[in-house]
């Protein structure tokens, strides 16, 4: 999948919170909370991606592990900083 068709919302919440075995009050929270930001249509209604969903996912592996919301948003933010280095070090390896 490109990476633009990974972050397009496609999924509305029903849908989103049954690939992922959650309740849809979760989604909701969760992106109160500033953990995921769903795209939304002119109507207001959330369109979830499938890195939504990745996101999701992890989101529901941390909370097993017993982390709360401000800790899955912080690991969140590591593991977003993790891949932006690694992108960089990965480009900096090709034009040495």
């Amino acid at each position: 999948m490109a990476a633009n068709e990974d972050r397009q919302g496609v999924y509305s919440i029903s849908v989103t919170a049954r690939m992922v075995g959650m309740e849809q009050h979760s989604l909701r929270q969760y992106e109160s909370r500033g953990l995921l930001e769903p795209e939304r249509t002119a109507g207001g209604t959330r369109l979830y991606s499938a890195r939504d969903i990745a996101v999701l996912r992890r989101i529901r592996e941390l909370l097993t592990e017993g982390l709360n919301l401000a800790g899955i948003r912080l690991v969140l933010a590591l593991e977003q900083r993790n891949r932006q280095l690694r992108r960089q070090v990965a480009v900096l390896k090709d034009h040495a």
